[in-house]
């Protein structure tokens, strides 16, 4: 592994969190999780990572669970790395935060995320470090394009993907995405890093930070791809998400267009690549 420099972390804005540190790092990239009283389904996602674990360490940001789902002991049989708890206001995009600057901080080459309501099937994570390793900063799951697989994914959830806002992200983008609310990517740390994307502002809140940086990689001229990931939503019962109702749905619009209009851009963004900021861990 190679030496790091301290990380130049001023003006970066995270929320109040806590660490528990459950075991040590061993590999060149980590996977974030993002729960919230995922339950038993987050049980079973760790179950089925298990066999991953000397691959990537596992990071697990959680929103402020009250399930009792993430007792330490248990994440150690799992071989969880870390646990995050968020203590401050904000929802999956503040929980995004905590996890990359936790990242970033212990020198991780890159990030892996993916949600823990067990829908995206672990297996493809191998694929994300392979895209990593040759070079992508910006690498999109999609259950859409050849090898993927989208298994009862709710109509009404299919045309809004399809018809609004893949179309949207990629015309604001420039390049064509499939699946923009697939939340099964990896960053790399050259990417986040970088002064002209800026990830940590606390105007990413919700679901702001997703949509800002697959559009924001592209336009800077990142390396971008997409990768088939299978999704499976359950055959029956209610349907494994955080957005419900109208008021939900129209707080998902409003993001998206802000997003597509560059509202999230930083405001006086360097024109120019800075040479790296330090060395990752190799």
């Amino acid at each position: 592994m190679t030496s790091r420099t301290e990380l130049n972390t001023q003006g970066w804005e995270l929320p109040a969190h806590a660490t528990h540190e459950l075991g040590t790092e061993r590999t060149r990239y980590c996977v974030c999780i993002f729960v919230i009283n995922e339950g038993k389904k987050i049980a079973a996602q760790l179950e089925r990572m298990k066999p991953l674990a000397s691959q990537v360490d596992i990071i697990i940001a959680d929103g402020g669970s009250t399930d009792g789902s993430l007792e330490p002991d248990f994440l150690r049989r799992m071989g969880v790395r870390t646990l995050l708890v968020k203590q401050g206001p904000g929802k999956l995009s503040a929980q995004m935060r905590m996890a990359f600057a936790y990242a970033l901080r212990q020198g991780y080459a890159g990030v892996v995320t993916i949600d823990g309501n067990n829908k995206d099937d672990p297996s493809a994570i191998p694929d994300f470090l392979r895209a990593l390793d040759a070079g992508m900063d910006h690498v999109q799951g999609s259950r859409f394009v050849p090898g993927g697989i989208a298994e009862n994914t709710p109509a009404a959830r299919w045309l809004g993907i399809r018809l609004l806002h893949a179309p949207l992200i990629s015309l604001s983008a420039g390049v064509r995405y499939t699946d923009t609310t697939n939340g099964f990517r990896a960053y790399s740390r050259r990417f986040l890093l970088d002064p002209r994307v800026l990830p940590f502002r606390d105007v990413f809140s919700a679901y702001e930070l997703h949509y800002y940086l697959a559009i924001r990689a592209a336009r800077l001229g990142f390396q971008v791809k997409e990768l088939p990931v299978t999704r499976r939503y359950p055959n029956h019962g209610p349907v494994p998400t955080k957005i419900n109702g109208m008021r939900g749905n129209l707080f998902v619009l409003r993001t998206l267009f802000k997003a597509c209009l560059h509202h999230y851009d930083p405001p006086a963004a360097p024109t120019a690549s800075p040479s790296p900021m330090e060395a990752p861990r190799g």
